[in-house]
């Protein structure tokens, strides 16, 4: 099989290092172009990153060597070299709106970790177990942006990967409230505890725009595709609350949720666990074998334990049980930068790689 070729813009910062580290052997994709800012730009990868590596894996020898291109003056050249770019780049929202779609203007498709896009109305935004009929949307967004080839495709927030996709497969009993409480990693922010001392010993009770993002994002997932947007979902309600804790890697929720027809707690450990996505369907190289995965044990999931399930890529359920205002509660986990961020944007790829919406030169 001829492999994609791909580049990462926005590759020197830490979810950029993670599609880095991911993209290193990758049967389906290869990585031949990293792009950044103006003052990583002309360095190899190697001396552009540094001491600021913070994978556990170490810097793949195939990347360490390549010369580093200006995410902004280099858009031609980059779009030129590759069929399509992965998007990890720190800027302002409508700066990375606007880079964006330049580099689909090039007809170079863009598969984008970035929030700036997410609530565009005819750019998908797509966890490939939950929503794929959303791709659905793209010629819509092409004869906007007039492009044969090129488009953006946004993975959701790191937030909500631990409860919407358990929350997914029970949409059938009607699902009228939720309450939500995220315990999230540091390397959410890009940080580990040498660059953030101050997390050691310490809880947060606030990240920018998370709570927002908490209780919205869902609903486009659970949109229908219609009239070339996605339109929202209008239920269930929604309410979070997200709190930054000192763990490395891994988000927690502890979740609490109202049913209209409540379903039992065998019904749905049952559905939990048999339930297969298009990813599974199509055997996408990154996809986990069963994507929710519930423990029985009164103290799982653990971050530590637990994060690194099937690559990191599975979502890990536990404390099923009844509550006494809403119907249920229970806890989920997912991988914050493998799930909720670099991960899902490999899987995101290689599903539009699968479903024909990206082709190789």
């Amino acid at each position: 099989m001829k492999k994609y070729s791909v580049g990462v813009i926005g590759g020197t910062g830490m979810v950029g290092q993670r599609f880095v580290s991911l993209l290193e052997g990758h049967p389906w994709f290869q990585l031949t172009t990293v792009a950044a800012s103006a003052r990583s730009a002309g360095k190899t990868y190697e001396e552009a990153v540094g001491a600021r590596w913070a994978m556990d894996c170490p810097m793949p020898e195939s990347v360490k060597g390549l010369i580093v291109l200006n995410a902004e003056t280099d858009k031609e050249q980059i779009a030129k070299q590759v069929d399509f770019v992965f998007s990890a780049v720190d800027m302002k929202k409508e700066e990375i709106q606007a880079l964006e779609e330049s580099y689909a203007k090039l007809e170079c498709p863009v598969v984008s970790n970035n929030s700036a896009h997410r609530w565009t109305p005819d750019v998908p935004m797509v966890i490939p177990e939950i929503n794929p009929e959303h791709l659905d949307v793209i010629p819509a967004q092409r004869k906007r942006l007039g492009t044969e080839k090129g488009f953006i495709a946004v993975k959701s927030n790191c937030s909500i990967q631990g409860y919407a996709p358990a929350l997914h497969p029970l949409r059938s009993f009607g699902i009228e409230q939720v309450l939500v409480c995220t315990y999230q990693a540091i390397s959410g922010a890009g940080k580990t505890f040498e660059t953030w001392p101050e997390m050691i010993d310490n809880i947060i009770p606030y990240i920018g725009g998370e709570e927002e993002k908490s209780e919205r994002e869902p609903l486009k997932l659970w949109g229908i595709v219609r009239n070339g947007v996605i339109e929202t979902a209008t239920s269930p309600a929604i309410t979070a609350q997200c709190l930054r804790v000192p763990v490395s890697d891994g988000h927690t929720a502890a979740v609490f949720v109202r049913f209209e027809k409540k379903p039992t707690l065998e019904e749905i450990k049952d559905i939990w666990n048999k339930y297969q996505g298009r990813a599974q369907e199509l055997n996408l190289p990154s996809a986990p074998k069963q994507f929710l995965r519930y423990f029985d044990e009164p103290d799982r999931p653990q971050a530590r334990l637990d994060r690194d399930l099937e690559g990191g890529m599975a979502v890990t359920l536990g404390r099923l049980r009844p509550d006494s205002q809403y119907d249920y509660k229970f806890i989920g986990l997912a991988h914050n930068t493998l799930r909720g961020a670099a991960g899902g944007g490999v899987l995101l790829a290689e599903l539009l790689c699968a479903e024909g919406y990206i082709t190789a030169r």
